[in-house]
């Protein structure tokens, strides 16, 4: 069997790199772009970063703000319909995960309409032509969904997330400016990078991980657990760090899917309108031990890559609970909950389950697990 990486065809990174924007809109012939940008940061000016280059390079654009924080079909299709009255011929996601699936949900519907109901994207759907070219401009450090090929929509009818993989939906280029990541609080920057830490960890031990993505995972691995600490501080160093991390995070996960951890946290999205970051952080240490036991020796290498030292002398055991103790450690020293009782409800304990052990990403997951065991590990964090 042979395995599949699929990068961005371009990427710059550090402070600056969103002046690059000009330059690839003129290289590839762009006319006007369709600029889709989180309602927040649009209104506290962190757009108008992006759009003041595009005003200085003589750009026209549109800008398209009707995204939730976990975009729903109807944020989907009214974007479609925005995108075709606009006249634009590329698209600018600005943003965190949100409008970068919201752009990468649009792009593909414009050039395949047959899937204009949104839904028959789910999982990997047949379709036929690339999106519309998309620059991707990262807000957040977590997501990395400017370098993945997946997107998660919200079906609000049916109170289910629904993840998305395809190789048309890449963006063609990736900014990733530290700069544009300074503004983000406290919170929302511990959650992201919980997420991106999450990305890693899932992807380093997925049934699908081989020896480029493990490569690329420990180091996105070592460079959050340094990194993150100083970000929600707001030190350019953490910035700078988490910027880097969690695109190298992006870069392998998105090649070989996740588990259950982001089952489980897009079942709590999908219900309670949970922060993605959030439900991650919280559940990671918890389904890590849950899975220890089908992980062979990569705790170890866990354990070592969030700086833990000894790890060589550690017996199976301690080095898994180092792995673990590491991980709740960085969680609460950035202020993460550590439980699920201000968010899960009792009653729904049931239908979270069945969800999660229905998500796409659960088939990753190093130990298979039933719905029955994903209740008992929500109803552990109550």
């Amino acid at each position: 069997m042979s395995n599949r990486l699929v990068l961005n065809e371009t990427s710059y990174h550090g402070k600056g790199a969103i002046q690059e924007i000009a330059g690839e809109v003129k290289r590839r012939g762009f006319k006007k772009a369709f600029v889709c940008s989180g309602p927040t940061i649009f209104k506290h000016g962190v757009t108008k970063k992006v759009t003041d280059v595009l005003d200085q390079a003589g750009c026209a654009y549109e800008v398209y703000t009707n995204i939730k924080e976990n975009p729903t079909i109807e944020n989907v299709q009214n974007g479609v319909e925005e995108y075709k009255k606009s006249g634009a011929d590329f698209i600018i996601a600005i943003g965190g995960g949100s409008p970068m699936d919201t752009a990468k949900a649009i792009g593909i519907i414009i050039n395949n309409p047959e899937f204009a109901d949104v839904r028959s994207l789910e999982g990997v759907a047949p379709t036929k032509n690339p999106c519309v070219p998309i620059i991707a401009v990262p807000t957040t450090a977590g997501t990395a969904a400017e370098v993945t090929i997946n997107y998660v929509i919200t079906d609000v009818e049916k109170k289910r997330k629904f993840v998305c993989v395809d190789t048309h939906d890449i963006p063609v280029v990736a900014v990733v400016d530290p700069d544009m990541m300074s503004s983000m609080p406290k919170g929302l920057t511990a959650a992201t990078g919980m997420d991106a830490l999450t990305h890693a960890i899932e992807g380093y031990i997925t049934k699908a991980a081989w020896e480029i993505t493990d490569m690329l995972h420990l180091k996105a691995i070592e460079i959050i657990s340094s990194s993150l600490r100083g970000a929600v501080e707001n030190t350019p160093e953490g910035r700078e760090g988490m910027a880097l991390g969690q695109y190298i995070a992006g870069m392998g996960f998105s090649n070989v899917g996740l588990g259950i951890v982001h089952s489980m946290a897009h079942a709590l999205g999908a219900v309670y309108d949970t922060p993605h970051g959030v439900a991650n952080a919280i559940l990671l240490p918890t389904v890590m031990e849950y899975n220890a036991d089908a992980t062979g020796e990569k705790y170890r290498d866990i354990a070592k890559a969030m700086g833990v030292e000894g790890t060589e002398t550690m017996s199976q055991e301690e080095y898994r609970k180092a792995a673990v103790d590491a991980v709740r450690k960085l969680a609460a020293d950035v202020g993460i909950p550590k439980d699920l009782k201000a968010i899960v409800k009792e009653e729904d304990i049931r239908f979270l389950s069945e969800s999660a052990a229905a998500d796409a990403c659960a088939p990753g997951n190093p130990k298979e697990a039933t719905v029955d065991d994903i209740e008992k590990l929500y109803r552990s964090l109550l």
